[in-house]
């Protein structure tokens, strides 16, 4: 199952993502906000999720930070997508615990090459 959770607050990033990923065969669902997104994570067994930084609510490191207080969300992929690139924020979505960092502004088609390294997808 490649079902991925998108929460993303900006409307034509979180559709061009979603439309994307569609077109490489994955199942995504969508947030506008942390705190949609973490209801959605409780709800549902995802293989990877895609969280941006900065989101109303609850911050993506937040999300992160609630998710991994999950024992069983433990193992859940989480790639946090963010404008914010310095080196400092950076360690600190690695130490909220997340996998994975893509600064933006990024190409779409390099973010389904990299989900499909994490999920072991091959497209060839």
């Amino acid at each position: 199952m490649n079902k991925i959770l998108l929460a993303e607050d900006e409307e034509v990033l979180r559709m061009l993502v979603v439309d994307t990923l569609d077109d490489e065969g994955y199942t995504v669902d969508e947030a506008t906000d942390g705190e949609e997104a973490y209801e959605l994570i409780q709800k549902n067994d995802y293989a990877l999720l895609l969280l941006d930084f900065m989101m109303p609510g609850m911050t993506g490191l937040e999300v992160i930070e609630k998710v991994r207080e999950l024992p069983e969300k433990q193992n859940l992929k989480i790639m946090m997508l963010s404008a914010k690139n310095q080196q400092v924020d950076k360690e600190q979505v690695k130490l909220a615990g997340a996998d994975y960092f893509i600064s933006k502004p990024f190409s779409p088609m390099m973010l389904v090459e990299v989900i499909g390294e994490i999920l072991g997808d091959s497209s060839d």
